[in-house]
């Protein structure tokens, strides 16, 4: 942690998927970042923000291994209980997360510990190492309370996309899923 402008300790989150283009809280600056020991998979199986129990989705989380590159949030003090009480309801609906404290390396050179929603292998919605085509079907199916998984996977690739972060895995994916979608 560090100091903010207002003299209280500054507060870390780093971002891998929706967290990126919809984080939903208040911050001070963002910044790119690598995260070591983790990389990103769509393997949690979503029956609230992207799918239902009948027709799940599929949402991002890490798993162990790799490296991944992702936004990081710098949030002033004074709004770190409130930005921590909000990630708590949004991320751990279910508890599929294990909210952690991680090294990452910002872009600039600096190393911060920032709050990180890594996957709980155990719980009954990691979905594991899922084909290609099990991903597709799963993301075409699932719609939840935040709107069709589809657009989920699309969103994400694209700002990744735009912040040059390479993920081809998952630039595979969200090119079949918008080519399906402008088709339908």
């Amino acid at each position: 942690m560090a100091e903010d402008e207002g003299g209280g300790q500054t507060h870390w989150v780093f971002g891998y998927g929706s967290l990126i283009w919809n984080p939903g809280f208040p911050f001070v600056a963002t910044h790119l970042g690598r995260l070591k020991g983790a990389h990103r998979s769509l393997s949690i199986i979503s029956h609230h923000h992207r799918g239902t129990v009948e027709r799940p989705g599929l949402v991002f989380g890490l798993r162990r291994g790799g490296s991944v590159r992702g936004m990081v949030f710098e949030v002033a003090g004074a709004d770190w209980p409130s930005v921590r009480a909000y990630l708590e309801a949004r991320e751990q609906v279910t508890k599929v997360y294990r909210d952690v404290m991680r090294p990452v390396a910002l872009e600039d050179g600096r190393r911060v510990s920032a709050l990180t929603f890594v996957i709980d292998e155990r719980h009954e919605q990691f979905a594991g190492r899922l084909s290609l085509e099990e991903q597709l079907a799963m993301v075409r199916a699932g719609i939840g309370i935040s709107g069709r998984n589809i657009d989920y996977v699309i969103n994400t690739a694209r700002h990744l996309e735009s912040l040059g972060i390479e993920d081809r895995v998952l630039m595979d994916l969200a090119r079949r899923l918008e080519s399906e979608d402008q088709a339908a």
